[in-house]
């Protein structure tokens, strides 16, 4: 398999799995949205918290030039571990909501 296809895959399970994390008694829930045509991935929360409705995305995953780029990520650990775990060489994992300066001390690739 091509390594970009697998990074496609780890991408969509890690995100898949946050899926679960929100219990039975939770109002919200989370929603892993893939567009594959344009190596986009994203999780969104979405529900109720009392009177107030809730949609927000809580991560945003891209494909560019062969690297999973993250957007955005406003989960507590951060995804890009995961991803690692998942089997992403981190060499492969730029984390893009940091600016280019501070990539480069996050053992992460800078672009």
């Amino acid at each position: 398999m091509d390594p970009v296809d697998q990074y496609r895959a780890a991408a969509m399970a890690v995100l898949r799995a946050w899926e679960r994390r929100p219990g039975p008694e939770s109002t919200l829930r989370f929603e892993a949205v893939f567009d594959r045509e344009q190596d986009r991935y994203l999780l969104v929360v979405v529900g109720w918290d009392g009177r107030h409705h809730v949609h927000s995305t809580l991560a945003h995953v891209d494909v560019v030039d062969g690297k999973l780029w993250i957007q955005h990520d406003q989960t507590e650990e951060g995804i890009a571990p995961d991803l690692v775990a998942a089997g992403v060489p981190r060499d492969r994992i730029v984390l893009a909501f940091k600016s280019p300066a501070r990539r480069a001390a996050t053992g992460y690739a800078v672009s």
